[in-house]
């Protein structure tokens, strides 16, 4: 079942980061789907901020994984695969090691590598509704079902 949150500008993403972390639940693989300029990167800069990640979060668009720590040593990995040409690549810098890891794996363009995502997944969709405005639906996976 999909669940909805809906809101305006960047002062209100901390509330959008709250509901998803509160609904993800144990998800540790959360697939980030909108177009360019839909805001993935700024929203995981929110959940960042909201889960005390001490580095500073941007987009790995050009090493397409960006490592990242909390204050009690967490781990959390941000993928950017918009520029990959095929899963090959993805494959080469050992992203199945990372989804596998146990650690929280934020993955953007996830359409690119389709066959590399595990069976669960957490896939929030970000709609742009205004030049400010989104929504965001999130929907919870389990092929194994």
């Amino acid at each position: 079942m999909a669940k909805e949150f809906s809101y305006e500008g960047v002062d209100e993403i901390k509330n959008a980061a709250r509901f998803i972390k509160e609904y993800a639940g144990h998800s540790k693989v959360w697939l980030l789907q909108g177009e360019m300029g839909a805001g993935k990167t700024t929203l995981v800069k929110a959940l960042g901020a909201l889960w005390g990640i001490v580095d500073e979060i941007s987009s790995p668009t050009y090493s397409l994984v960006n490592e990242y720590a909390d204050h009690s040593g967490r781990t959390y990995y941000h993928f950017d695969f918009y520029r990959i040409n095929d899963e090959e690549e993805a494959y080469d810098i050992g992203t199945e090691e990372y989804l596998y890891s146990g650690d929280l794996c934020l993955i953007e363009w996830s359409d690119k590598i389709p066959s590399l995502i595990p069976d669960q997944y957490l896939e929030i969709s970000i709609n742009l509704v205004s030049a400010t405005g989104r929504n965001l639906i999130l929907t919870h996976h389990d092929r194994t079902l």
